[in-house]
């Protein structure tokens, strides 16, 4: 297959611009591993490893198994700060290529990341934010638009991506709805230097989603998405029928549903996924997806209108 490169991408080392996005309880070692090997960025939460010590593991499988770049998502504020200290200096310690920030400052791991020699990528829904994350020392803003997966913005990507890239001096992450080449080639012709992509690898075999949630995922429609504050306080957008209460379509009592459930109910049965479900239609090795993504890219460049006089 092609290599498909951009700025970004070459400084990575990827052969593909291609993120496997970090999601939580889902995304895991032998995904990171998957993508790696298929010339991608693959990525997950450190959260996802319940323990320190479970964490420090998966880095030790993952380097054992794999000499190519990597992300580990720190999420600042909702971690306990013992914990991000400790999940940092691991990441350090295996020398972690990239480290993807969210909900907070990242200035003061941006620091210590570049001290390092890692890339430090912060995700963002509003220039705003964007403006401060590139104060803060991020290498690369992830755009998150309406429809994405998990916590969005509500912002088009047709307007998000151009719109950071005209305003900021990093380079620009696409993510949200992104699940195949065509939207690939429209999001790089908008601006990104990497795409971020979290449903379409839900239904990847290597994925630590249940095979229920997985089947959702290639079966989906978008309106099966809802956007909703209801499961954390913040919006994000989740498979409707997943969220405790929704039937009646009342928020109110999702949110007390959701609290009766407890936690466990909470982050284990209610399943985010994107509007890209609309375009995940079989579960494939990680290897499979990149390379028919990239197979959709080069078609969707040939099916251009061609220019004439």
């Amino acid at each position: 297959m092609p290599r498909i490169r951009t700025a970004l991408s070459e400084r990575l080392g990827l052969k593909y611009p291609i993120v496997c996005a970090p999601m939580f309880i889902i995304s895991n070692k032998e995904m990171i591993v998957a993508a790696a090997e298929a010339g991608i960025l693959g990525s997950m939460p450190s959260l996802n490893l319940r323990t320190r010590e479970e964490f420090r593991d998966a880095l030790a499988w993952i380097r054992a198994r794999t000499d190519k770049p990597f992300g580990i998502n720190l999420t600042i504020k909702l971690t306990d700060p013992e914990r991000l200290v400790h999940d940092l200096e691991t990441c350090l310690e295996f020398k972690v290529p990239v480290i993807i920030t969210s909900y907070g400052n990242p200035s003061e791991l941006a620091r210590r990341a570049h001290d390092a020699g890692a890339i430090v990528f912060h995700d963002v829904i509003h220039l705003k934010h964007a403006l401060k994350a590139q104060e803060s020392g991020a290498d690369g803003i992830i755009g998150v638009s309406a429809g994405a997966g998990g916590h969005a913005g509500t912002t088009s990507p047709f307007v998000l991506y151009p719109y950071l890239r005209e305003n900021l001096k990093v380079p620009v992450i696409a993510a949200g709805c992104i699940a195949t080449g065509r939207q690939m080639a429209s999001a790089l012709s908008l601006g990104a230097e990497l795409v971020y992509m979290g449903t379409r690898f839900i239904a990847s075999t290597e994925c630590g989603a249940e095979d229920a949630y997985k089947q959702r995922v290639i079966n989906g429609s978008p309106e099966e998405i809802l956007y909703t504050d209801a499961v954390s306080g913040i919006h994000a957008n989740f498979l409707k029928d997943t969220v405790p209460g929704f039937e009646k379509q009342d928020a109110n009592a999702a949110q007390k549903a959701i609290q009766s459930e407890g936690s466990g109910k909470k982050w284990k049965d209610i399943w985010s996924a994107g509007q890209g479900i609309a375009l995940a239609k079989e579960v494939k090795p990680i290897g499979q997806i990149v390379e028919d993504i990239v197979r959709e890219y080069v078609d969707a460049r040939a099916s251009l209108p061609a220019l004439e006089d």
